[in-house]
């Protein structure tokens, strides 16, 4: 993979390559889950303790091969099963059948290896494996069967002849073996081969030379055992992954306007007649109610989407947003966000952890963060709850059916009461008592001629002096005219006959 990650936790839909071996084999219900580590052994172990808590860790020493992986798992489940028969439970050693997967077959299901088992069981055999015939089987163990159509030996291609390598059946590396025949085969395999390794396919070999029943289920689908060695691998069983997911849920009735560009996780949940546009993924363990509609261009992380809700070109990571609910287009939802019923994240919005009622309406151009809305309430555009100190965090509290006006900075701590109002560009820096209107004032003073004087000559002037000139109702006062006449560039004269001292910089831009 050439990755600082260990292979099998690499992922596609969601889950590592790891995490599909386990979840296929527990949906069997084994007596033990183990799996064997090596490469990267402390960070895969803990991946796999934390999906699976419980599962056998076993450590793989130096000896390398499959079958060396194998038989380091039989030792250490014998020794628990002893463990157990001590405290009056278990036996000597595992007994019945064993099934051996790989950790990098993502599309082996839970379904194929029940089958595989039950014709291990339903046949007698001593051993199952499961195979697939490839158009270009180079690169695989092929699988050799006698005239009666057991299965004789499995050959690594480099050590195959040329005979045997015109096989197409080739070996899935996923097997179930009868423990005692598995044991004691493992006992005999060697390292005579080309790459000095302990294969366990030797022991289909040894098997058959015993004696015993060999066999082979044929998947009729190669993506089931496709392996994945490199991310290019990695990307074409994703994307195969993936299309099986949408063609799955459109069967349940989901719309998927575009299933090329739309990208499912699997354990994401939808409900029927939910519409996703092009675009859009759906990641993590999100949850999409009836009707609703995602995209286009959305992205959904561990989010719960209510029934009938609107998501349009949004990015949302751990929120919740109610039915009925619309958010978008260009909203940021981060986590902790709660959207209720029929309520509204507008164009622009940025929120975390803010819990918003329902019917509440935050439409455009603000940040909310850290924050409670009531019920009915109407957050003005360009709104920022100022919610950081530059040492902690503090929350705004804001009341049911309150408006706030447009370009409003709400200072946490603060608290808007129901029923308030707050004015166009106030800064709330104190509560708000619920019916209140909240109000910072400026008296508002206008230098008239400025323009003239200090930017003579530019497309403003010209236009402010043409209006000036067609506007015969519209004079300027005569303290401007004689300033203008001076050319006083230091100082302007307002109707009102206040002097204003105008520095240059500030507040002439």
């Amino acid at each position: 993979m050439k990755s600082r990650t260990p292979k099998v936790l690499h992922a596609i839909g969601g889950r590592s390559l790891l995490g599909f071996a386990l979840a296929a084999g527990q949906e069997l219900r084994p007596r033990r889950l183990a799996v064997v580590v090596r490469h990267e052994r402390e960070t895969v172990a803990a991946h796999a303790t934390e999906l699976v808590p419980g599962v056998v860790v076993v450590d793989q020493d130096q000896v390398p091969g499959t079958g060396r992986a194998v038989q380091c798992a039989l030792g250490v489940l014998d020794a628990k099963e002893e463990a157990g028969r001590a405290h009056g439970g278990g036996t000597d050693r595992i007994s019945g059948p064993v099934v051996v997967t790989a950790g990098d077959v993502p599309l082996l299901d839970a379904g194929t290896l029940g089958e595989l088992l039950a014709a291990h069981e339903a046949d007698g055999n001593a051993i199952t494996l499961l195979s697939t015939r490839l158009a270009d089987p180079s690169g695989y163990g092929r699988v050799v069967r006698g005239e009666d159509g057991g299965v004789t030996a499995v050959v690594e291609h480099r050590d195959a002849t040329e005979e045997q390598r015109e096989i197409d059946e080739i070996n899935a590396s996923v097997y179930v073996f009868d423990a005692e025949v598995l044991r004691d085969a493992l006992g005999r395999v060697g390292t005579q081969n080309d790459q000095g390794e302990v294969y366990l396919t030797d022991v289909v070999a040894l098997a058959h030379e015993d004696g015993k029943r060999v066999r082979a289920v044929v998947a009729d689908d190669p993506w089931l055992v496709e392996g994945v060695n490199d991310r290019a691998q990695l990307a074409a069983i994703g994307a195969e992954l993936n299309r099986r997911i949408v063609e799955d849920w459109m069967r349940e009735g989901v719309t998927v306007v575009d299933p090329a560009t739309t990208w499912i996780d699997v354990d994401v949940t939808l409900s029927q007649d939910v519409t996703i546009l092009p675009g859009s993924q759906l990641h993590g363990t999100t949850t999409v109610g009836d009707g609703a509609e995602i995209g286009p261009d959305t992205t959904l992380r561990d989010v719960v989407v209510g029934a009938g809700a609107q998501v349009v070109r949004s990015h949302a990571t751990a929120a919740e947003i109610g039915a009925g609910a619309n958010v978008g287009p260009f909203a940021y939802l981060r986590p902790g966000t709660v959207l209720g019923d029929a309520g509204k994240i507008g164009t622009f919005v940025e929120t975390k952890e803010a819990r918003i009622g329902a019917g509440s309406k935050v439409p455009h151009l603000s940040y909310v963060g850290d924050a409670e809305i009531g019920e009915g309430t109407n957050i003005g555009a360009a709104s920022v709850f100022v919610n950081y100190d530059g040492v902690a965090k503090h929350r705004t509290r804001i009341g049911s059916n309150a408006r706030t006006g447009s370009d409003n900075m709400f200072v946490a701590p603060v608290t808007v009461g129901d029923g308030a109002y707050t004015g166009a560009g106030t800064v709330v820096r104190h509560d708000v008592p619920a019916g209140a209107l909240a109000i910072n004032t400026v008296n508002q003073r206008n230098i008239e001629g400025w323009v003239l004087r200090r930017r003579a000559g530019t497309p403003a002037a010209d236009a402010a002096q043409a209006a000036l000139d067609a506007d015969a109702g519209r004079e300027l006062s005569p303290q401007a005219r004689a300033e203008l006449a001076r050319g006083n560039h230091g100082q302007a004269v307002p109707r009102d006959g206040n002097t204003t001292e105008q520095t240059g910089s500030g507040t002439d831009r």
